[in-house]
Protein backbone atom coordinates (compact mmCIF):
# COMPACT_ATOMS: atom_id res chain seq x y z
CA UNK A 1 0.00 0.00 0.00
CA UNK A 2 1.67 3.45 -1.03
CA UNK A 3 2.21 6.32 1.19
CA UNK A 4 -0.65 8.48 0.94
CA UNK A 5 -3.45 5.83 0.47
CA UNK A 6 -2.34 4.34 4.04
CA UNK A 7 -2.49 7.96 5.60
CA UNK A 8 -6.03 8.33 4.14
CA UNK A 9 -6.88 4.89 5.56
CA UNK A 10 -5.61 5.72 8.80
CA UNK A 11 -6.96 9.66 8.83
CA UNK A 12 -10.50 7.87 8.16
CA UNK A 13 -10.12 5.30 10.95
CA UNK A 14 -8.66 8.01 13.70
CA UNK A 15 -11.75 10.09 12.67
CA UNK A 16 -14.35 7.27 13.47
CA UNK A 17 -12.38 6.29 16.90
CA UNK A 18 -12.60 9.98 17.71
CA UNK A 19 -16.17 9.62 16.70
CA UNK A 20 -16.84 6.77 18.78
CA UNK A 21 -14.51 7.83 21.88
CA UNK A 22 -16.61 11.09 22.16
CA UNK A 23 -19.88 8.72 22.55
CA UNK A 24 -18.99 6.68 25.03
CA UNK A 25 -16.83 8.29 27.06
CA UNK A 26 -16.98 11.71 29.00
CA UNK A 27 -14.53 14.49 27.57
CA UNK A 28 -13.43 17.46 28.73
CA UNK A 29 -13.89 19.52 25.36
CA UNK A 30 -16.75 21.91 25.96
CA UNK A 31 -18.22 21.20 22.32
CA UNK A 32 -18.31 17.49 22.45
CA UNK A 33 -21.25 15.31 23.91
CA UNK A 34 -20.70 13.78 26.68
CA UNK A 35 -23.28 11.71 28.90
CA UNK A 36 -23.17 9.65 31.20
CA UNK A 37 -24.28 6.24 29.29
CA UNK A 38 -24.81 5.72 25.42
CA UNK A 39 -28.30 5.65 25.99
CA UNK A 40 -28.25 8.97 27.19
CA UNK A 41 -26.34 10.35 24.45
CA UNK A 42 -28.50 9.37 22.22
CA UNK A 43 -31.46 11.11 22.89
CA UNK A 44 -30.02 14.31 23.01
CA UNK A 45 -28.17 13.81 19.70
CA UNK A 46 -31.62 12.88 17.87
CA UNK A 47 -33.11 16.09 19.90
CA UNK A 48 -30.59 18.67 19.97
CA UNK A 49 -28.84 18.47 16.23
CA UNK A 50 -32.06 17.42 13.25
CA UNK A 51 -35.60 16.94 15.51
CA UNK A 52 -37.99 14.48 13.40
CA UNK A 53 -40.95 16.67 13.96
CA UNK A 54 -43.46 16.78 11.86
CA UNK A 55 -41.52 18.62 9.07
CA UNK A 56 -37.82 18.44 10.37
CA UNK A 57 -35.48 16.49 8.00
CA UNK A 58 -33.04 13.70 8.56
CA UNK A 59 -29.66 13.21 6.85
CA UNK A 60 -28.21 9.96 6.00
CA UNK A 61 -25.01 8.37 7.34
CA UNK A 62 -22.33 8.37 4.67
CA UNK A 63 -20.41 5.21 5.04
CA UNK A 64 -16.62 5.51 5.17
CA UNK A 65 -14.49 4.39 1.77
CA UNK A 66 -11.35 5.82 -0.10
CA UNK A 67 -11.17 6.58 -3.57
CA UNK A 68 -7.90 7.95 -5.22
CA UNK A 69 -7.65 11.31 -5.61
CA UNK A 70 -4.65 13.92 -7.25
CA UNK A 71 -4.32 16.91 -5.06
CA UNK A 72 -4.74 20.15 -6.76
CA UNK A 73 -4.55 23.79 -5.34
CA UNK A 74 -6.68 27.20 -6.00
CA UNK A 75 -4.58 29.42 -8.68
CA UNK A 76 -4.67 33.21 -9.69
CA UNK A 77 -4.65 32.29 -13.28
CA UNK A 78 -7.24 34.53 -15.55
CA UNK A 79 -8.21 36.43 -12.58
CA UNK A 80 -9.58 39.46 -13.67
CA UNK A 81 -8.08 42.93 -12.48
CA UNK A 82 -9.34 44.83 -10.02
CA UNK A 83 -12.10 42.44 -9.55
CA UNK A 84 -10.52 40.75 -6.68
CA UNK A 85 -10.98 36.97 -6.12
CA UNK A 86 -13.79 36.42 -9.33
CA UNK A 87 -12.45 32.96 -10.44
CA UNK A 88 -10.95 29.63 -9.24
CA UNK A 89 -9.13 27.47 -11.50
CA UNK A 90 -6.84 24.48 -10.25
CA UNK A 91 -3.33 24.87 -10.47
CA UNK A 92 0.24 25.19 -8.77
CA UNK A 93 0.77 25.20 -4.90
CA UNK A 94 1.75 28.55 -4.80
CA UNK A 95 -1.54 29.45 -5.32
CA UNK A 96 -3.34 33.50 -5.47
CA UNK A 97 -5.49 32.36 -2.82
CA UNK A 98 -2.96 31.23 -0.21
CA UNK A 99 -0.79 34.25 -0.72
CA UNK A 100 -4.00 36.26 0.49
CA UNK A 101 -5.52 35.42 3.39
CA UNK A 102 -7.95 38.49 3.32
CA UNK A 103 -9.74 36.30 0.24
CA UNK A 104 -10.67 33.90 2.98
CA UNK A 105 -12.98 35.44 5.16
CA UNK A 106 -14.48 37.37 2.21
CA UNK A 107 -14.96 33.70 0.09
CA UNK A 108 -15.35 31.30 3.10
CA UNK A 109 -15.90 32.99 6.30
CA UNK A 110 -12.68 30.80 7.56
CA UNK A 111 -9.09 32.59 7.69
CA UNK A 112 -6.63 30.38 5.75
CA UNK A 113 -5.65 28.19 8.78
CA UNK A 114 -8.82 27.49 9.82
CA UNK A 115 -9.52 26.41 5.75
CA UNK A 116 -6.15 23.97 6.22
CA UNK A 117 -7.30 22.71 9.12
CA UNK A 118 -11.03 21.71 8.05
CA UNK A 119 -9.26 20.28 5.08
CA UNK A 120 -7.69 17.96 6.67
CA UNK A 121 -9.85 16.70 9.25
CA UNK A 122 -12.49 16.26 6.64
CA UNK A 123 -10.66 15.05 3.51
CA UNK A 124 -11.20 11.31 4.24
CA UNK A 125 -14.82 11.93 4.52
CA UNK A 126 -14.96 14.97 1.00
CA UNK A 127 -12.78 12.40 -1.29
CA UNK A 128 -15.38 9.36 -1.02
CA UNK A 129 -18.76 8.29 -2.55
CA UNK A 130 -18.73 10.10 -6.00
CA UNK A 131 -21.12 9.27 -8.17
CA UNK A 132 -20.38 5.29 -9.50
CA UNK A 133 -20.70 6.01 -13.03
CA UNK A 134 -18.65 9.87 -13.09
CA UNK A 135 -15.87 10.07 -10.08
CA UNK A 136 -15.37 13.70 -10.06
CA UNK A 137 -11.28 13.24 -9.61
CA UNK A 138 -11.27 16.53 -7.06
CA UNK A 139 -9.22 17.48 -4.49
CA UNK A 140 -10.40 17.98 -0.96
CA UNK A 141 -9.27 21.51 -1.35
CA UNK A 142 -11.50 21.96 -4.29
CA UNK A 143 -14.69 20.37 -2.85
CA UNK A 144 -14.40 22.16 0.49
CA UNK A 145 -14.08 25.19 -1.44
CA UNK A 146 -16.87 24.93 -3.28
CA UNK A 147 -19.01 23.86 -0.59
CA UNK A 148 -17.85 26.56 1.34
CA UNK A 149 -17.93 29.05 -0.93
CA UNK A 150 -22.04 28.14 -1.45
CA UNK A 151 -22.51 28.57 2.68
CA UNK A 152 -20.35 31.69 2.58
CA UNK A 153 -22.11 33.74 -0.28
CA UNK A 154 -24.98 31.96 -0.70
CA UNK A 155 -23.88 32.14 -4.63
CA UNK A 156 -26.02 29.91 -7.16
CA UNK A 157 -24.79 27.43 -8.55
CA UNK A 158 -24.11 28.31 -11.75
CA UNK A 159 -22.08 31.56 -10.51
CA UNK A 160 -19.92 28.09 -8.38
CA UNK A 161 -19.96 26.07 -11.79
CA UNK A 162 -18.40 29.04 -13.63
CA UNK A 163 -15.90 30.21 -10.49
CA UNK A 164 -14.69 26.85 -10.18
CA UNK A 165 -14.77 25.49 -13.41
CA UNK A 166 -17.11 22.65 -13.06
CA UNK A 167 -20.57 21.80 -13.73
CA UNK A 168 -23.63 22.87 -12.15
CA UNK A 169 -24.02 19.19 -11.02
CA UNK A 170 -20.82 18.70 -9.38
CA UNK A 171 -21.06 22.10 -7.05
CA UNK A 172 -24.42 20.53 -6.00
CA UNK A 173 -22.67 17.69 -5.01
CA UNK A 174 -20.10 18.89 -3.42
CA UNK A 175 -21.73 21.34 -1.51
CA UNK A 176 -24.60 18.47 -0.18
CA UNK A 177 -21.60 16.36 0.63
CA UNK A 178 -19.69 18.53 3.19
CA UNK A 179 -23.32 19.21 4.46
CA UNK A 180 -23.88 15.82 4.76
CA UNK A 181 -20.08 15.07 6.36
CA UNK A 182 -20.89 17.93 8.74
CA UNK A 183 -24.11 16.74 9.73
CA UNK A 184 -23.22 13.17 10.08
CA UNK A 185 -20.02 12.90 11.59
CA UNK A 186 -18.93 15.75 13.36
CA UNK A 187 -22.53 16.51 14.84
CA UNK A 188 -21.41 16.20 18.38
CA UNK A 189 -19.83 19.59 17.82
CA UNK A 190 -23.36 20.63 18.35
CA UNK A 191 -24.48 18.75 21.63
CA UNK A 192 -25.90 19.54 25.55
CA UNK A 193 -23.12 19.92 27.94
CA UNK A 194 -22.48 17.70 30.60
CA UNK A 195 -22.67 18.67 34.31
CA UNK A 196 -19.50 19.50 35.15
CA UNK A 197 -19.16 21.83 31.98
CA UNK A 198 -22.90 23.40 32.38
CA UNK A 199 -21.26 24.39 35.87
CA UNK A 200 -18.55 26.06 34.23
CA UNK A 201 -21.01 27.61 31.98
CA UNK A 202 -23.31 29.04 34.81
CA UNK A 203 -20.36 29.98 36.89
CA UNK A 204 -19.53 32.45 33.88
CA UNK A 205 -23.15 33.65 33.20
CA UNK A 206 -23.03 34.65 37.10
CA UNK A 207 -19.77 36.74 37.07
CA UNK A 208 -21.66 38.97 34.17
CA UNK A 209 -25.03 39.22 35.86
CA UNK A 210 -24.73 38.05 39.25
CA UNK A 211 -27.72 35.03 38.73
CA UNK A 212 -26.54 31.79 39.34
CA UNK A 213 -27.26 28.34 38.01
CA UNK A 214 -28.24 29.63 34.41
CA UNK A 215 -26.85 27.11 32.03
CA UNK A 216 -27.79 28.53 28.41
CA UNK A 217 -30.31 31.13 26.45
CA UNK A 218 -33.18 29.63 24.78
CA UNK A 219 -34.54 31.44 21.24
CA UNK A 220 -35.61 30.49 18.26
CA UNK A 221 -34.89 32.09 14.92
CA UNK A 222 -36.86 32.17 11.16
CA UNK A 223 -35.26 31.52 7.77
CA UNK A 224 -36.85 32.26 4.70
CA UNK A 225 -37.46 29.57 2.53
CA UNK A 226 -38.58 30.07 -1.27
CA UNK A 227 -42.08 31.66 -0.26
CA UNK A 228 -41.99 30.56 3.08
CA UNK A 229 -40.07 30.21 6.42
CA UNK A 230 -38.69 27.17 8.69
CA UNK A 231 -38.18 28.21 12.19
CA UNK A 232 -34.75 26.63 14.22
CA UNK A 233 -34.73 26.40 17.99
CA UNK A 234 -31.55 26.58 19.96
CA UNK A 235 -29.72 27.26 22.94
CA UNK A 236 -26.80 28.96 23.33
CA UNK A 237 -24.08 28.94 26.11
CA UNK A 238 -22.58 31.97 27.68
CA UNK A 239 -19.06 31.79 24.93
CA UNK A 240 -21.93 32.02 21.79
CA UNK A 241 -21.52 27.94 21.36
CA UNK A 242 -24.85 26.74 19.99
CA UNK A 243 -25.37 23.47 22.38
CA UNK A 244 -28.63 22.83 20.92
CA UNK A 245 -30.25 23.15 17.84
CA UNK A 246 -33.33 21.85 16.59
CA UNK A 247 -33.96 23.09 12.48
CA UNK A 248 -37.26 22.27 10.56
CA UNK A 249 -40.03 23.36 12.12
CA UNK A 250 -42.93 25.97 10.07
CA UNK A 251 -42.07 29.03 10.58
CA UNK A 252 -45.60 29.91 11.39
CA UNK A 253 -45.51 28.54 14.61
CA UNK A 254 -44.79 31.07 17.52
CA UNK A 255 -41.48 30.24 19.69
CA UNK A 256 -43.70 28.65 22.55
CA UNK A 257 -45.28 26.19 19.92
CA UNK A 258 -42.25 25.06 18.86
CA UNK A 259 -40.53 24.77 22.11
CA UNK A 260 -43.62 22.78 23.26
CA UNK A 261 -43.61 20.25 20.27
CA UNK A 262 -39.46 19.62 20.69
CA UNK A 263 -37.97 16.69 22.57
CA UNK A 264 -35.91 19.55 24.44
CA UNK A 265 -39.27 20.69 26.45
CA UNK A 266 -39.75 16.81 26.44
CA UNK A 267 -36.56 15.90 28.35
CA UNK A 268 -36.17 18.62 30.30
CA UNK A 269 -39.43 18.18 31.45
CA UNK A 270 -38.84 14.25 32.22
CA UNK A 271 -35.53 15.36 33.82
CA UNK A 272 -33.16 13.71 31.06
CA UNK A 273 -31.59 17.17 30.50
CA UNK A 274 -30.83 18.95 34.14
CA UNK A 275 -30.59 15.13 35.82
CA UNK A 276 -27.95 15.81 37.72
CA UNK A 277 -29.06 19.40 38.61
CA UNK A 278 -27.89 20.92 41.89
CA UNK A 279 -30.69 23.03 43.60
CA UNK A 280 -29.60 26.44 45.03
CA UNK A 281 -31.36 27.85 47.81
CA UNK A 282 -31.87 31.52 47.61
CA UNK A 283 -34.19 32.91 50.56
CA UNK A 284 -35.98 29.94 50.91
CA UNK A 285 -36.48 29.13 47.55
CA UNK A 286 -34.79 25.87 45.96
CA UNK A 287 -33.40 27.36 42.37
CA UNK A 288 -33.05 24.73 40.22
CA UNK A 289 -30.60 24.79 36.86
CA UNK A 290 -32.48 26.53 34.03
CA UNK A 291 -32.41 28.55 30.97
CA UNK A 292 -33.35 32.11 30.11
CA UNK A 293 -35.29 33.41 27.05
CA UNK A 294 -37.53 35.94 25.81
CA UNK A 295 -40.55 35.91 23.60
CA UNK A 296 -43.79 34.23 23.04
CA UNK A 297 -42.23 31.45 25.79
CA UNK A 298 -43.89 31.01 29.02
CA UNK A 299 -42.38 31.30 32.46
CA UNK A 300 -41.40 27.39 34.12
CA UNK A 301 -39.15 26.35 36.74
CA UNK A 302 -36.58 25.80 34.37
CA UNK A 303 -36.59 28.73 31.99
CA UNK A 304 -36.91 32.42 33.65
CA UNK A 305 -38.01 35.51 31.70
CA UNK A 306 -38.15 39.21 32.20
CA UNK A 307 -40.79 41.02 33.56
CA UNK A 308 -43.29 43.12 32.04
CA UNK A 309 -43.07 47.11 31.93
CA UNK A 310 -40.96 47.02 35.00
CA UNK A 311 -41.01 50.16 37.09
CA UNK A 312 -37.87 52.63 37.06
CA UNK A 313 -34.68 51.63 39.08
CA UNK A 314 -36.89 48.73 40.70
CA UNK A 315 -35.62 45.42 41.76
CA UNK A 316 -37.54 43.79 38.48
CA UNK A 317 -35.55 46.10 36.03
CA UNK A 318 -32.67 44.95 38.16
CA UNK A 319 -33.26 41.43 37.14
CA UNK A 320 -34.51 42.37 33.15
CA UNK A 321 -31.25 43.90 32.67
CA UNK A 322 -29.18 40.82 34.24
CA UNK A 323 -31.30 38.91 31.68
CA UNK A 324 -30.61 40.93 28.82
CA UNK A 325 -26.82 40.64 29.20
CA UNK A 326 -27.35 36.79 29.53
CA UNK A 327 -29.21 36.51 26.42
CA UNK A 328 -26.49 38.90 24.58
CA UNK A 329 -24.25 35.16 23.57
CA UNK A 330 -27.12 34.28 21.75
CA UNK A 331 -28.14 37.10 19.63
CA UNK A 332 -24.41 37.19 18.48
CA UNK A 333 -24.86 33.53 17.51
CA UNK A 334 -27.89 34.08 15.46
CA UNK A 335 -26.35 37.27 13.88
CA UNK A 336 -23.61 35.52 13.22
CA UNK A 337 -25.97 32.37 11.76
CA UNK A 338 -27.15 35.13 9.68
CA UNK A 339 -24.04 35.51 8.39
CA UNK A 340 -23.41 32.69 6.18
CA UNK A 341 -24.60 34.13 2.94
CA UNK A 342 -26.83 30.99 2.62
CA UNK A 343 -29.06 31.43 5.16
CA UNK A 344 -29.16 35.42 4.97
CA UNK A 345 -31.27 35.41 2.06
CA UNK A 346 -34.40 32.68 0.96
CA UNK A 347 -33.18 29.94 0.60
CA UNK A 348 -33.78 27.50 -2.39
CA UNK A 349 -34.22 24.17 -2.15
CA UNK A 350 -36.10 20.84 -0.60
CA UNK A 351 -36.38 21.08 3.75
CA UNK A 352 -34.24 18.43 4.02
CA UNK A 353 -31.41 20.52 2.14
CA UNK A 354 -31.82 24.09 4.24
CA UNK A 355 -32.57 22.23 7.34
CA UNK A 356 -28.66 20.61 6.47
CA UNK A 357 -27.64 23.93 5.44
CA UNK A 358 -28.68 25.61 9.09
CA UNK A 359 -26.70 22.74 10.69
CA UNK A 360 -23.66 22.76 8.88
CA UNK A 361 -23.50 26.63 9.55
CA UNK A 362 -24.16 25.59 13.37
CA UNK A 363 -20.99 23.24 13.66
CA UNK A 364 -18.87 25.62 11.18
CA UNK A 365 -19.67 28.54 14.13
CA UNK A 366 -18.69 26.20 16.80
CA UNK A 367 -15.61 25.04 15.45
CA UNK A 368 -14.53 28.00 14.59
CA UNK A 369 -15.04 29.92 17.77
CA UNK A 370 -12.86 26.51 19.23
CA UNK A 371 -10.54 28.00 17.22
CA UNK A 372 -10.46 31.66 18.43
CA UNK A 373 -11.32 32.37 14.22
CA UNK A 374 -14.26 35.20 14.18
CA UNK A 375 -14.37 35.43 10.08
CA UNK A 376 -17.86 34.71 10.10
CA UNK A 377 -18.79 36.38 13.12
CA UNK A 378 -21.03 39.62 12.51
CA UNK A 379 -20.55 42.78 14.54
CA UNK A 380 -23.57 44.59 14.17
CA UNK A 381 -25.51 43.95 17.38
CA UNK A 382 -28.11 46.99 17.09
CA UNK A 383 -31.18 44.83 16.73
CA UNK A 384 -30.32 43.33 19.85
CA UNK A 385 -31.31 47.06 21.87
CA UNK A 386 -34.89 46.99 19.94
CA UNK A 387 -35.54 43.08 20.90
CA UNK A 388 -38.59 43.93 23.26
CA UNK A 389 -39.66 41.71 26.50
CA UNK A 390 -43.16 39.80 26.09
CA UNK A 391 -45.47 38.44 28.86
CA UNK A 392 -45.25 34.40 29.54
CA UNK A 393 -48.32 32.60 29.57
CA UNK A 394 -50.54 31.40 32.42
CA UNK A 395 -49.88 27.79 33.21
CA UNK A 396 -51.48 27.75 36.76
CA UNK A 397 -49.51 25.92 39.53
CA UNK A 398 -46.18 25.99 37.23
CA UNK A 399 -46.22 29.15 37.17
CA UNK A 400 -46.41 30.02 40.94
CA UNK A 401 -43.37 28.04 41.25
CA UNK A 402 -41.59 29.36 38.45
CA UNK A 403 -42.40 33.03 39.82
CA UNK A 404 -40.97 32.39 43.22
CA UNK A 405 -37.71 31.09 41.46
CA UNK A 406 -37.55 34.34 39.89
CA UNK A 407 -38.12 36.61 42.90
CA UNK A 408 -35.47 34.45 44.46
CA UNK A 409 -33.18 35.48 41.59
CA UNK A 410 -34.37 39.27 41.40
CA UNK A 411 -32.10 39.32 44.95
CA UNK A 412 -29.26 37.91 43.67
CA UNK A 413 -29.54 40.10 40.33
CA UNK A 414 -30.19 43.18 42.93
CA UNK A 415 -27.16 42.48 45.04
CA UNK A 416 -24.85 42.35 42.34
CA UNK A 417 -25.97 45.90 40.88
CA UNK A 418 -25.35 47.25 44.45
CA UNK A 419 -21.89 46.11 44.04
CA UNK A 420 -21.28 46.88 41.21
CA UNK A 421 -22.25 50.79 42.22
Amino acid sequence: MNPRNLAAMLSSLIAQLLLLITVIFPSSNPLSITNSSLSDFLTPLLLHFLSVSETSATLSLIPFSRCKRKRTYFSESDVPAGEGLTRFKLGRPDSFIRRNPDCFKKFFNINSSTFDWLCGLLEPLLECRDPVDSPLNLAAETRLGIGLFRLATGANFSDISRRFSVSESVAKFCFKQLCRVLCTNFRFWVGFLNSGELESVSNRFESISGIPNCCGVLCCVRFKVNEESIAAQLVVDSSSRIISIIAGFRGDKTDFQVLNSSTLFQDIEKGTIFRNSQGLEINGVVVPQFLVGNGDYPLLNWLMLPFDDPVSQSNEENFNNAINVMRLPSVIAVQSLRNWGVLRKPIEGEIKTVVASIGACSILHNMLLSRDDYSAFCEDLNDYSSDKCKSSLNLGESKSVACSIRSALVTKATEFQSQKQ
